[in-house]
């Protein structure tokens, strides 16, 4: 069973949730307050927490950012009400793991939470074990400890979400090989609903910001262009 975590000052969006949470066998606690909602996120380490961005005491991204900054590795999914942009690429920034914006379908709801299960389910090292039979994959002053979850480079230890940990070692594993945004969405996210695409950008910028020497001239994540991504098979 998961225990899934809901901080959402909505009353009725709480109650909805909780009802098709259940239905997936949840384990589910709520917050409607963000101080009270990171408190409860800290103690019970949930196995997804589900955030809006628009809280009383302490907004989600003020939330999400202390969460990622406790070490607490838990995926987040943030709920906004404003279609701007500057709000998802804020959440993403700071370390959540996917968005929805109000008003959603609960279909699509349902479908991104099966889909962080699935992947929490699908451990990345066993992908890259088969892949590549490697527990620790070293390029040049990078090296990346798939069991214990670790990325060194030139001997600091760098810290990255779990999305851009998970981006790092399926591209790391497979040097060489180009995936388009759809492709890595389905892959890491566990689903392929067009319009999303930008995700991925998202977060190879931000991965990109803290591993590369030269964000302008990557060394590690190339972009292929008119394809998309991959690992430098020259290191």
């Amino acid at each position: 069973m998961k225990n899934v975590l809901i901080i959402e000052d909505d009353p009725e969006i709480i109650h909805l949730l909780e009802i098709h949470l259940k239905d997936l066998g949840c384990i589910v606690d709520s917050s409607t307050q963000g101080d009270d909602g990171l408190r409860k996120a800290i103690e019970q380490v949930p196995d997804l927490i589900i955030l809006d961005v628009m809280l009383p005491e302490m907004d989600g991204i003020e939330v999400c950012q202390k969460i990622r900054a406790n070490d607490i590795k838990s995926p987040i999914m943030m709920l906004t009400a404003r279609s701007e942009e500057i709000d998802k690429v804020l959440g993403l920034e700071v370390g959540a793991d996917d968005y929805l914006t109000k008003p959603f379908s609960v279909r699509e709801f349902i479908a991104r939470v099966k889909a962080i299960f699935r992947r929490q389910k699908m451990s990345v090292r066993e992908d890259v074990n088969t892949a590549s039979g490697e527990k620790v994959i070293h390029f040049d002053n990078l090296s990346v400890d798939v069991e214990m979850r670790k990325v060194i480079l030139d001997g600091i230890k760098i810290e990255l979400s779990p999305k851009e940990f998970e981006l790092l070692v399926f591209l790391s594993s497979n040097p060489g090989k180009s995936y388009d945004r759809t492709k890595l969405l389905n892959l890491i996210w566990g689903y392929d609903f067009k319009g999303y695409e930008h995700t991925v950008n998202s977060h190879i910028n931000r991965l990109r910001s803290k591993i590369e020497p030269d964000m302008s001239n990557p060394k590690f994540i190339l972009t292929t262009w008119g394809v998309g991504y991959k690992f430098n098979e020259e290191l």
